[in-house]
């Protein structure tokens, strides 16, 4: 057996970002920039007005009368329609939030503080500030600059940014295209009449769901029985994908399902059997060229390594950063004993004291069978190999599962 991290090592060391690809930006959202973002213009390109109200020349030669300026109005200017003479000192211009500084202005003084006492004079009612409520040309940004750099994974925040910049199209990283296989002649999928002594394929539906969350494309090659010659034939309709995952017929006593038979049409194997649980029973290799992910077949067993070991293969085929930690740390809530040799990632729900520190409260069943409390998992609370027992109000390192539309 090899350690997770060796494990990791390994698979991380083969895989290679995907090529990119050409894309229009409103098809970006969630996508992986392969190539920086330069802006195609300044913003705003002028300077302009950050509030509805006067444009004044602010200098000595305005005097006030009794602490009133009255300035003659000489025209207006609104967003794309600006005033395009050179404003004199007395003299005002109405203008809008956006439209451009007419020529020989310095200030804007807000409507609120102003009366129009008739169609040519406005009295400014406050103290005037050179540079009040102007935004500078280039204040957002400048023509030519890096704005988003690669790597990125586009916000709809960064698609607004994209638009402001002129940009339309972008060079992103292609969806890894993933196949699923499962196998075993006890399989059948969701909705199938199920005999005694068969289950439904949960792992391919959890897959195909962790996949997709996880920017990648799912492709479902079905169940293949346990025939070497079904196994094979299904197995090849892996070929076009980035990844082939496979689930079941990995651990002792009938890894020769995978190994021996896949064997047959090109599959090399890098490694079997990792020391973690669940997970001990897990295959690495790369068939015809194409990596392979051989999962054990019990149902959390799949969905904690696909977690651990198909998350970071993903994302390094996108171009996102692996060295990024999901790690963070947690306070227990009850004591947990010593650890053997294999680390274990345990399930657990996370809370909140009264201080907003994050608790983590381990299941009293750790059975890799019950996906019922995988669903209920907040987090996978980290036991490095011969781990030392903890008590209550020890911190320990867990992996948050994410939350919302990307939930996990």
């Amino acid at each position: 057996m090899i350690s997770v991290e060796q494990a990791l090592e390994n698979i991380l060391n083969t895989i290679k970002p995907l090529a990119p690809e050409q894309i229009n930006i409103s098809d970006a959202l969630g996508r992986v920039l392969a190539q920086d973002v330069i802006s195609n213009l300044t913003q705003p390109p002028s300077n302009i007005s950050a509030m509805d109200g006067y444009a004044i020349c602010c200098n000595e030669s305005i005097e006030a009368e009794n602490k009133i300026i009255k300035l003659k109005m000489v025209g207006e200017a609104a967003a794309g329609n600006g005033y395009f003479d050179k404003l004199n000192s007395g003299e005002a211009v109405r203008i809008f939030t956006g439209a451009p500084i007419p020529d020989g202005a310095d200030s804007v003084i807000m409507q609120e503080n102003t009366d129009r006492i008739c169609q040519e004079t406005v009295i400014i009612k406050e103290t005037i500030k050179h540079g009040n409520f102007i935004r500078k040309k280039g204040l957002d940004f400048t023509e030519g600059k890096i704005l988003i750099t690669k790597g990125k994974i586009l916000t709809a925040r960064d698609i607004a940014l994209i638009a402001a910049m002129n940009v339309v199209w972008l060079m992103v990283y292609r969806r890894p295209k993933i196949a699923i296989l499962a196998t075993g002649d006890e399989i059948v999928m969701p909705g199938e009449k199920i005999s005694t002594g068969q289950i439904t394929s949960s792992n391919s539906m959890g897959l195909y769901a962790a996949i997709k969350t996880l920017g990648a494309e799912p492709i479902l090659l079905g169940i293949a029985p346990d025939d070497a010659e079904s196994l094979k034939q299904m197995a090849a309709g892996a070929a076009g994908a980035d990844l082939l995952v496979t689930t079941g017929g990995a651990s002792v006593g009938d890894h020769d399902l995978i190994q021996k038979i896949l064997g047959d049409i090109g599959l090399k194997v890098n490694f079997w059997r990792i020391a973690m649980r669940p997970g001990k029973p897990l295959i690495f290799g790369s068939i015809n060229g194409t990596p392979m992910l051989g999962l054990p077949g019990n149902p959390v067993s799949t969905m904690v390594c696909s977690l651990i070991f198909m998350l970071p293969i993903i994302n390094k085929m996108l171009g996102i950063d692996n060295n990024i930690s999901n790690h963070t740390m947690a306070k227990l809530t009850t004591r947990l004993k010593a650890n053997d040799k294999r680390q274990d990632y345990l399930r657990a729900e996370i809370t909140y004291d009264e201080n907003g520190n994050m608790q983590a409260t381990p299941f009293t069943k750790q059975d890799s069978a019950m996906l019922s409390l995988l669903s209920k998992s907040d987090a996978l609370i980290i036991r490095p190999p011969l781990a030392k027992a903890v008590d209550a109000g020890d911190m320990v390192t867990i992996i948050l599962f994410p939350k919302g539309n990307n939930s996990f």
